[in-house]
């Protein structure tokens, strides 16, 4: 399936991302959004220190909420799949705003042919896009791009580099994940969406 894509892949992805049939992911990555998860551990790090200076306490409860809970392996996890609300704490980026938490939406995991993939299904600002096998056993990498509501529907990563996303999906408890963005491209230093399943 496309989430073990650090392997050879041996299934002909469907929809958006066919070109994906071969190879491995971080051939498929931009040298940009390689050097993105690269820096990962560092940028978290400072964007967390940035937005915990926040004078707003009842966010920072929220944030806290948000990083509380240890990573569980997620590798070979079978139950992903199902519907999900979620929402997204931004980080950093700038000092007059250093962090903002938005309200609940709704997402949707999905496992089929094309791999396991995420879709946030509302809200303005939506993304889309499929997870991969990672290195490290306790976590997923994702690849995706952004894109409006009223656009209807999402792009291709790879389309358009101001658009695409990539990030890491940690598992925090059976009905709770995390996922993480690296440098996005506005707004923010580091963004975290937190998932909770619904059903």
């Amino acid at each position: 399936m496309a989430r073990r894509a650090w392997l050879p892949l041996v299934l002909v992805l469907a929809g958006a991302c066919p070109a994906w049939a071969d190879g491995t992911l971080a051939g498929k990555l931009s040298v940009d959004d390689r050097q993105r998860l690269e820096s990962f551990d560092s940028v978290r790090g400072e964007a967390i220190g940035a937005a915990r200076e926040s004078d707003d306490k009842a966010a920072l409860a929220v944030l806290d909420a948000i990083l509380s809970g240890k990573p569980e392996p997620i590798r070979g996890v079978t139950d992903l799949a199902g519907d999900w609300r979620c929402r997204v704490a931004k980080l950093g980026g700038s000092d007059t705003l250093p962090l903002v938490i938005y309200d609940w939406f709704r997402c949707r995991i999905t496992d089929d042919a094309a791999g396991l993939r995420l879709d946030k299904i509302s809200g303005s600002q939506r993304t889309a896009g499929t997870f991969y096998d990672d290195a490290d056993a306790e976590r997923l990498t994702y690849v995706g791009a952004s894109y409006y509501g009223h656009e209807g529907k999402p792009q291709a990563y790879g389309s358009d580099a101001e658009r695409d996303q990539v990030g890491y999906l940690v598992r925090v408890g059976r009905d709770r994940l995390r996922l993480e963005f690296p440098s996005p491209r506005r707004e923010s230093q580091f963004d975290i969406m937190e998932l909770e399943r619904t059903r």
